[in-house]
Parts: C-alpha cells; structure tokens; sequence
C-alpha cells in the first residue's frame, strides 16, 4: 500500500466534525483518517461520465483539493449520464458547472480547474502537485499520457473505462505493480473501437465505475484495504458479474520496464495513429455537401441514398427515401445495389459512411459519394426540425 499523505497537521471544524461523523466514527477511518482526506490532492482527469461521481463522492468524502481537467461545454447528450451538470447547465464550459456543483456539495473542498487540453507538454507541470491522479477520459492518447506521466512522477493513477454494458477498473501504480502499458503495450488500430457518440454507453455505468474509482482513490488516501494493484476488475452490467483479471509488471515495459525506452513524454497522437484535432480519419473517397444532396432531392435527379447506421439510430432520425444498410452488412447485401447507379452513402457523422463507400468502390461501384457529416449536418443546414444523438 503506497504511503501518500504525510502526519496530518490540519484541524476539523466543529461543522466539518459534524458533516464527517458518519467517518468518524468509523475506526477505519476516524479523525485521523479524515484529516488525511483534507489534506490530500486529487486530480481527476475528465469532467464528464466517469469523472462525474469521481468528483462528487470525492468531494463529499471531504478530500480537500480536487485538480479536474477538461475543456469541453455541457451538451444535453451529456445528462444522460453526467449528473454534475444538470439543463441549465447546457452549453457552460463542464468545469464551471462542475465547480459550482461541488461546491454546493461540500464548501471546504478547494476546486482547481485547468480548462486546458491535456497534452505532453503540460501534463507534468500539471500533474506534479497532486497525490493521485484519477483518469475518466474515453480515448486512448490521454490514457497513455495519463500512464506515462503517473510512472515519470511515480504517483498512482486510478483507471477506469466503460463501453455499453462493461467497465473496467484497476489501480496502475509502477512502484508497487504494473502499469498500462504493462496491460496494453500498444493501442488498437484506429477506427477498430467506436466512439464515445457511436458505440454509446448505458447511463447508469459511469456511475458505478466513477464510484468504484472514489473508493480506490480513498483507500489509498487512507493507507486503508487492498487496493486493485495488479488487478483489473471487469464489470458486466447486464448479468451483474464482476470478474477479476492478475495483472503482472512487464519487465520489458517500455515506460516502467527494468530497462525503460520511453523516458519522457512523447506525441500520443502519433503513438496511436490519430490525425487531427477531431480525429476523424483520413479518407480519399469522393464526397458531396449536405446542400448538394438536397439540391439533387429538389431536381428530382435519379439517385439512391443509403443509410449504413444501425437499425436502432435509424429509428431515431432519417432522411426522407434513404435505404437502410448497416455497415456490417454492406458486404452481403451489396447486391441489393446496381452500380450504375448514382449511389450516395451516409450515416450519422460521416465516418462509417466514408467505411462503406471504400469497400463499394473496390467492388466495382464508380459513380458513388460520401455525404459529409450524414444525418448531423442534414439536420444542422437542411432541417433543424431532425432530432439528433
């Protein structure tokens, strides 16, 4: 168990004393315990699904300085699942509803906001004054700066994921265990897992791994239980299983590693192939505007529109006389389509489409195009009546 916070030398308030009682009163935990949570320094990486009940139970629990890092707004496909923020909160940069949320939780807890994002050339200078560092981020460039800079600076970084139905929680701590790294040396090839927007996530689950990360964060800040450690705990939702995986330090890791490659911070992007700053991939297929396509509609030229999203999100939203193919089955339905067609394909941003419409092209299909942004940008510049997800 790491050793995080020195002797206490602060004091409770009769308030506090009254608000913390129920710790209090706890022989694990007590009033040396809880002065052990005033005096300790937590960042939380992401204001958003998993870093919403980090925060909140965090801050209840009395931890006394709470570093967040994000630089997004509120969107109303947040509520959801992110319940720091609430509607009139739609549209505020998270940390600002966040702080406020906080602080009408529990007034004694300093909140440190850095509305920045995160990158190698100010993680440590950000990093390197808080006990823990807690990652509720969805992407895997930040979860490998978060790694790397918590191996550098040799603090403890309490991970959790979610997807769906499943998350997954571990505590990452080289000096004592294994790193990320250690449990995924490389990143998936772009593309292979979805979005937070397209793979979606049952809104309850982040809470319920946020909390799990809480309670990690807390034992350590007590020196209290067995931490996860070595140990990845995986979580079903639908059958209600937790399993636990073994986790071993990888001697040949690149960062924590008996002979370490990766001595400082390096460009995550790159390391996990992602260009650009909304990291769409890079396609070479032809693509039409949104107004093009409705200026096609309106002069009523031949064509056929193609949806390749799920059954689920076309029931959502569509455009009018659009034929639904889902993406994973475009190869055995292709036939369905005549490639003398004029043929445009979308989907709900104009990533998988782009997908579709490079396999069709290397099937024969010449006379085809992507619709750029899909059913977003028809909604956003064609018919703002569309609902949108």
């Amino acid at each position: 168990m790491p050793t995080l916070t020195s002797a206490p030398t602060l004091q409770l308030s009769n308030d506090e004393i009254l608000r913390y009682s129920r710790h209090l009163i706890m022989p694990e935990v007590a009033m040396d315990g809880q002065l052990k949570l005033k005096q300790a320094k937590v960042l939380c990486i992401g204001a958003g699904g998993l870093g919403t009940p980090l925060a909140l139970y965090l801050a209840a629990a009395g931890v006394g300085k709470l570093g967040m890092v994000d630089f997004d707004v509120v969107d109303y496909t947040n509520l959801q699942r992110q319940i720091i923020h609430d509607t009139d909160d739609v549209g505020r940069p998270k940390l600002e509803s966040a702080r406020d949320t906080i602080r009408d939780i529990n007034p004694n807890v300093e909140v440190v906001p850095y509305e920045t994002h995160l990158n190698s050339e100010n993680a440590i200078d950000i990093f390197k004054d808080y006990d823990i560092v807690a990652d509720g981020t969805d992407n895997f460039p930040t979860r490998y700066l978060v790694n790397d800079a918590c191996v550098l600076l040799g603090k403890p970084n309490v991970y959790g994921s979610i997807f769906r139905f499943e998350g997954q929680a571990s505590v990452f701590y080289a000096k004592e265990g294994p790193c990320y790294r250690c449990l995924y040396p490389e990143p998936p090839p772009p593309g292979l897992v979805p979005s937070c927007a397209e793979g979606a996530v049952l809104g309850v689950l982040p809470g319920i791994v946020g909390s799990i990360q809480a309670l990690e964060t807390i034992k350590l800040i007590l020196g209290k239980g067995k931490p996860l450690i070595g140990r990845l705990l995986l979580f079903d939702a639908l059958d209600l299983k937790f399993r636990e995986l073994k986790l071993r330090k990888n001697p040949d890791c690149p960062v924590c590693g008996t002979h370490p490659t990766v001595t400082k911070l390096i460009d995550y992007e790159q390391f996990c192939g992602i260009r650009g700053e909304e990291h769409v991939p890079e396609t070479n297929v032809p693509e039409i505007t949104v107004k093009e396509l409705k200026q096609m509609m309106d002069a009523k030229k031949p064509f056929v529109l193609v949806d390749v999203r799920e059954a689920h999100e076309y029931q959502i939203c569509r455009i009018d006389g659009s034929k639904l193919i889902p993406l994973g089955d475009v190869p055995k339905r292709m036939h369905e389509l005549n490639s003398a067609d004029d043929i445009v394909v979308h989907c709900r941003s104009g990533v998988r489409s782009a997908k579709a419409v490079e396999f069709l092209m290397k099937s024969g299909f010449k006379k085809i195009h992507n619709l750029q942004g899909g059913v977003l940008a028809w909604a956003r510049d064609i018919d703002p009546s569309m609902p949108t997800y």
